[in-house]
């Protein structure tokens, strides 16, 4: 037994060797009764991280404002992919037109909040919690949510509990995942964990203990060694059921997004799905890097949908993508656009009520030094999603009543 202790003493210090890193057991840190999830209605979250050019995504290509501010980087018209008299795509999104013509994508122009700031990471800490620009949370809404529609089980009494509701695909886990008492899962590679939590040394550690015989530290930390476990085990065997065909992206998203459609259609009880594509600071030489980022969101998306809908999945998912925010009008003098405000947003889903244009592009001639002023707030859509989708009343994760919108 005194080996055992010392055995989790050095792990916690250390997190040396092949056993689980600290920072994956302390995304674990509380059970919830999975019966009362309803576990048909899925969300998945992307992240486009660095502040993605919205102006060069969804173009007004009939606007003069637009082409005098870009004269180097503006995408030119006979080259946009047209969606109305006066808004298209970017070249690189015909996925995305297509699932616009399917009736299974929305955008919504203009996303900002009050106040803006343009620190990437200030940004994303106001995106991923829900909070005022003033505020500062120390919890994200998706956790918030799991705080509030899941029920705690009593952590002495099992170690049967679950912490597979909310899964990141990534290492380290978000802000946007972390409630008060209830987190989500970080995972970049999940065969390699199953490796990491069958290690005969762990699993030797967590064999035969008995709880009397150690204090409450070392009684939390075996606890959720063996929930972690269960856990990885459950989502690499679910993982493998289901081996899709359709043709993904040959990269690390287009690969997430395979094994998100993957746990998806093997009947998962995970919820929510977070995943993140970094690149989009394009301060210069902005086309070709972004263009090549589109593309790979698009067709990635593109053939989760194609899985999805395949496997019967798709009417009951949402696919929310964001990012912290857009640029500036005006093009820099390096070819690219340094950071701004307001910014569009992606909805995809099978059941949505409207795709297509949901509202007009900011005013580019009326701008708030040099910036496009948002008109929906981003917490109206997170709002939305939790009553509409989710089945959560916003105000308890959101802490106000937002304006819902229509979009599903």
């Amino acid at each position: 037994m005194e080996n055992r202790r010392n055995f989790i003493k050095k792990t916690m210090i250390s997190g040396a060797g092949t056993m689980l890193v600290p920072s994956f057991l302390k995304s674990m840190e509380q059970r919830v009764d999975l019966q009362s999830i309803e576990s048909d209605k899925k969300l998945i979250v992307i992240q486009l991280s660095g502040g993605n050019d919205g102006l060069n995504t969804v173009i007004p290509f009939k606007n003069d404002f637009y082409y005098k501010n870009r004269p180097n980087i503006a995408i030119k018209s006979d080259e946009v992919l047209k969606l109305t008299d006066e808004i298209g795509l970017n070249p690189f999104l015909l996925p995305f037109q297509k699932l616009i013509d399917k009736g299974d994508l929305c955008i919504i122009n203009g996303v900002g909040y009050p106040n803006p700031d343009h620190s990437h990471f200030r940004s994303m800490d106001i995106w991923q919690s829900g909070s005022s620009a003033n505020e500062y949370w120390n919890t994200g809404w998706l956790g918030r949510y799991l705080d509030n529609f899941c029920s705690p089980n009593d952590f002495s009494s099992s170690t049967k509990g679950n912490a597979r509701l909310a899964m990141e695909l990534d290492e380290m886990l978000s802000l946007a995942l972390k409630g008060n008492t209830i987190k989500g899962m970080g995972i970049s590679d999940l065969e390699k964990l199953k490796k990491a939590v069958g290690n005969p040394y762990m699993l030797n550690v967590m064999a035969d203990f008995n709880f009397e015989d150690l204090n409450e530290p070392l009684v939390y930390m075996y606890k959720t060694m063996q929930e972690t476990k269960d856990a990885v085990a459950y989502l690499a065997e679910k993982s493998t059921k289901k081996q899709s065909k359709t043709d993904y992206p040959q990269n690390k998203f287009g690969k997430n997004m395979q094994t998100i459609a993957n746990l998806i259609s093997a009947g998962v009880d995970t919820k929510i799905f977070y995943a993140s594509l970094s690149g989009f600071d394009t301060h210069a030489n902005q086309n070709q890097r972004q263009g090549k980022l589109l593309e790979t969101v698009a067709n990635s998306l593109s053939a989760l949908q194609q899985d999805l809908e395949t496997a019967g999945f798709w009417k009951n998912t949402l696919v929310l993508v964001f990012s912290e925010f857009g640029r500036r009008v005006a093009e820099n003098g390096a070819s690219g656009t340094d950071h701004g405000t307001a910014n569009n947003v992606f909805v995809l889903g099978g059941n949505l009520k409207q795709a297509g244009i949901y509202n007009p592009i900011p005013n580019l001639e009326d701008l708030e030094d040099g910036d496009l002023k948002f008109s929906v707030d981003f917490r109206s859509i997170y709002g939305t999603i939790l009553e509409n989708h989710l089945g959560l009343n916003q105000h308890k994760v959101l802490g106000n009543d937002f304006k819902t919108l229509n979009f599903i």
